[in-house]
């Protein structure tokens, strides 16, 4: 009997099985990973090192970009300070576009792959267009020479090589930080820990990352040394990529989950096409689907929420939906799981937190331009040793990796006690809250700071730069404001995002996390057009002129600290009204598994874990399944290679599960389900022959 040859088989080569994870993940070969052997912080801390060097290739040259546009291509500051936001905001634009093809067809890690390379060619192709073309005379584009003029054509290939770099590091940057947490287990206590502290040190190695070209890479570039600080630049990205790739090995990968755009559409167009139908009060008629079957994949079941019930009509079974799934017929734009339709509510939920991050992202970017322009006008010397601008922002990355520290080891713990029923510290909603808080002290702090600046200034120069005797270093309190509000709202953001996405969507969940960034430079575009425009009526030479001392930065300011204000009222609102995503249990499987999905690897066999799909197995392999088998284990076995076989304890009315599943198998593959002995066996008849024998 081969059911007989299947049990000696088990026990005669039973050996001890190496632990696997428990969310999914598979290693390079498409194999369950294993715990000792994958992930964990030896990947996590090549992730950190990668992203320590492409962040300072970045900022190499996105830190003193506004200065380039200046000094070489001769913009005024507020067409510099707009094409700088313009920039910037691409980058992260493009970050949809990399989370897009990660989560739908390419993977984390073969996205991160590919824009990494695109970034390289894009500084190397910036590095050889400015040396070449852009800084003409030798030496020009420092504070006493300015270059030359430039041919559309010359303007042009800037332009397409630093579009290039945003591409590839608008492409990158939301993979990497996802692809990172996805090293840990978030079902294994220990690995769970360490997955969300792996947010704070990935924002600490991308700050630590720039602080090398705020200070060495800046400080050359201000001296008019651009085509060595590019070429700096490209060597980090092409040392980025080799370390990337060598640890391929290492890395643990979730498959890819398909067009959220087309999940996102059946569910819109099944509920449309059920807007008359009258709804059941409570969840009990919804189309639901096992969680095992959803464990294929590697997602987890989201369970039914109240908000948004016109969405639910896509998971209301009609009396249509019964007959075709009678006839083995499955329309996905008519019926729709109920996890599916959450997946919409996720996001509809996520989105009025969104939107109340882009004001705060207007602050943020001010750091890069308006930053930069009033510390060229300050008091830049110390004896004879001249401070580059850009190199200020050094003290926000000191503040970041303090308030890192600060709030990991003493407010965060400091907190959980102080609450008796919860002990997690303070919520991911309640530190963004905290982070628009202070960026309001910063844009007072701001404001104050160019008052004073305008005080002491000489308001009739012609080369204003270092025309204010108040020293450069009164804007530290400024930034180092800003470095404390990213730790409470770019951390917290990391972290709610991806918690809060659906497992198919965790990419997706760091580009919103971007592209907030992006929507905060274009509104912070639009801002500077618009107070240009109204404030340079009647011959005004407007808040932001050409010579900031005849101008009122200050006011610019004053106007971001009220509009942040008013977007925290907003938010504190929109915080109370979330509700958190709900997902099933896994520990629940433990207990439903029957003794022999605690079997081990066989000689020849490979065993897979309940979770974990059964493609590209060897031939001759025995899986283990649930003790509630779903149509995703049957379906997912008439795709097995000859001579294997599936091993699933049965459950009550087995044979009436079967009758309702196997219609929906594909004709033509010549397989059959059959029972034996109380476990469930596939034959398939090769060339005329049962290869499991007779059953």
């Amino acid at each position: 009997m081969a059911s007989s040859e299947v049990f000696k088989e088990v026990e005669l080569e039973e050996e001890e099985e190496e632990a696997c994870t428990q969310d999914g993940t598979v290693d390079w070969h498409g194999r369950p990973a294993i715990k000792a052997k994958s992930g964990q912080w030896t990947a996590g801390i090549i992730i950190l090192l990668n992203q320590g060097l492409a962040t300072l290739a970045f900022f190499g040259v996105g830190v003193n970009l506004v200065l380039f546009l200046t000094r070489v291509l001769g913009q005024n500051n507020a067409d510099a300070a707009n094409n700088v936001s313009k920039w910037t905001g691409t980058v992260y634009i493009f970050s949809l576009v990399g989370a897009f093809l990660s989560d739908s067809y390419w993977g984390r890690y073969k996205t991160c792959a590919i824009f990494q390379v695109i970034f390289v060619i894009g500084l190397v192709s910036l590095s050889l267009s400015s040396y070449i073309f852009l800084i003409r005379p030798r030496g020009c584009g420092n504070q006493e020479m300015p270059c030359g003029s430039h041919s559309g054509l010359e303007i042009t290939l800037f332009y397409l090589s630093i579009y290039l770099v945003a591409l590839g590091n608008g492409g990158y940057q939301p993979n990497i930080a996802t692809f990172g947490a996805d090293q840990f287990d978030g079902d294994d206590p220990k690995e769970g820990h360490s997955k969300v502290s792996f947010f704070s040190y990935f924002y600490l190695a991308l700050n630590l990352g720039s602080l090398f070209s705020n200070t060495i890479l800046g400080y050359f570039e201000d001296g008019g040394k651009w085509a060595l600080g590019f070429w700096v630049s490209a060597g980090s990205a092409l040392g980025a990529l080799v370390l990337f790739l060598a640890g391929t090995t290492r890395y643990r990968h979730f498959r890819p989950s398909g067009n959220p755009l087309s999940r996102f559409s059946q569910v819109l167009v099944a509920a449309t096409k059920k807007c008359n139908v009258d709804m059941p009060s409570d969840a009990d008629g919804l189309y639901n689907v096992d969680a095992n079957e959803l464990s294929v994949s590697g997602n987890r079941k989201i369970l039914h929420t109240d908000e948004f019930k016109f969405l639910d009509r896509a998971a209301y079974i009609s009396t249509g939906d019964v007959d075709d799934l009678k006839k083995g017929i499955y329309n996905t734009w008519r019926l729709c799981p109920v996890t599916q339709v959450e997946e919409v509510k996720c996001v509809l939920r996520l989105l009025p937190i969104w939107l109340c991050t882009i004001i705060y992202s207007v602050v943020f970017t001010q750091m890069a331009s308006l930053f930069v322009e009033q510390g060229a006008a300050m008091k830049v010397t110390i004896s004879n040793f001249r401070i580059p601008p850009a190199s200020m922002s050094s003290f926000d990355i000191l503040s970041v990796a303090l308030f890192i520290f600060l709030y990991r080891r003493v407010l965060d713990p400091l907190v959980g006690r102080l609450r008796k029923k919860d002990s997690r510290g303070l919520t991911e909603l309640q530190r963004m809250g905290i982070g628009l808080v202070i960026a309001v002290l910063a844009m007072v702090s701001a404001g104050i700071v160019e008052c004073y600046r305008l005080k002491y200034a000489n308001k009739d120069c012609i080369h204003c730069e270092g025309s204010s005797s108040l020293s450069i270093f009164w804007q530290v309190p400024q930034y180092a404001f800003i470095g404390a509000s990213e730790v409470f709202m770019y951390v917290g953001q990391l972290e709610f995002f991806n918690a809060q996405t659906p497992d198919g969507l965790k990419s997706f969940g760091s580009a919103l996390c971007m592209t907030s960034i992006s929507l905060g430079n274009y509104v912070s575009s639009l801002l500077v057009t618009m107070v240009m425009k109204i404030s340079t009526e009647d011959h005004m030479p407007g808040w932001i002129p050409g010579n900031l001392n005849k101008g009122h930065l200050d006011r610019f300011y004053f106007l971001l600290a009220g509009l942040t204000t008013v977007d925290l009222a907003v938010y504190v609102l929109c915080a109370k009204w979330y509700k958190c995503i709900k997902l099933e249990e896994k520990t629940t499987e433990n207990d439903e598994r029957a003794p022999m999905d605690e079997g081990s690897h066989r000689k020849g066999k490979a065993h897979v874990p309940l979770g974990h799909p059964t493609q590209a197995l060897e031939s001759s392999t025995l899986v283990a399944g649930s003790s509630r088998p779903s149509s995703a284990y049957v379906t997912n076995a008439f795709s097995l290679q000859s001579s294997q076989v599936l091993v699933i304890p049965t459950v009550e009315n087995t044979k009436a599960f079967v009758q309702n599943h196997v219609p929906s198998i594909p004709q033509g593959n010549h397989k059959a389900i059959t029972i034996v002995e109380g476990f469930w066996s596939l034959k398939e008849k090769v060339r005329g022959q049962n290869v499991t024998g007779n059953g």
